[in-house]
């Protein structure tokens, strides 16, 4: 479980420095513009370690400690040797994939810009629900438990509406295109997790 306390311990420290230094905001955030036309490659990954603000750093990494936890679990038990590469690759690929579609809408718009490690998370939440579907999600202004398949189903329904609707400056495609990474690239490490999900709900 080491892994995510040390992405959370990188991520916070970087979001702190960005917090303190806009340049270094610049230099890091997601810019397709630049991504495209002065081949600032590193920009796919630098934009998931800083974030907008404490708020928006703390729920994330909230997020990923409740899941990555249990995801990095199951790897080990699972893979074995091979779990923390699997880990690593499953959260370096959400935030890569996450803004694939982004880039390709705004390669030319310089003024789209993006921050924070939400498809990440995503990609790990939902690696978790399909690996763990007896797993339940609970709010604080909700005690009431919530299936994480449930939860994820209603997570991708608001997403993808949100994206389309794209009237607020929250990256909801990315949210929704981390998760369906988190859920391919778990099922195709491991396809009898589908099994497994199925013979739970049914």
């Amino acid at each position: 479980m080491y892994i995510t306390f040390l992405i959370i311990f990188i991520t916070g420290v970087t979001s702190y420095l960005a917090f303190t230094n806009r340049e270094t905001f610049y230099n890091l955030k997601f810019n397709a513009y630049l991504i495209h036309h002065n081949r600032q490659y590193y920009r796919f990954f630098s934009y998931g370690l800083i974030h907008v603000d404490w708020m928006h750093l703390l729920i994330n990494m909230f997020v990923l400690f409740s899941f990555g936890t249990a995801v990095e679990s199951s790897f080990s038990e699972h893979f074995g040797d091979l779990s923390n590469l699997y880990f690593v690759l499953l959260y370096l690929g959400g935030i890569v994939f996450s803004t694939v579609a982004a880039y390709f809408k705004h390669k030319n718009n310089d003024y789209y810009n993006a921050v924070g490690a939400s498809g990440a998370v995503s990609a790990i939440l939902f690696s978790a629900i399909i690996m763990r579907p007896d797993m339940s999600v609970m709010f604080i202004f909700l005690p009431i438990p919530i299936p994480s398949y449930i939860f994820g189903a209603l997570y991708l329904i608001y997403s993808a509406y949100m994206a389309k609707k794209a009237d607020d400056n929250v990256g909801h495609d990315a949210h929704f295109w981390g998760a369906v990474f988190g859920l391919v690239f778990t099922i195709l490490l491991n396809p009898s997790f589908v099994t497994g999900f199925l013979e739970y709900i049914f």
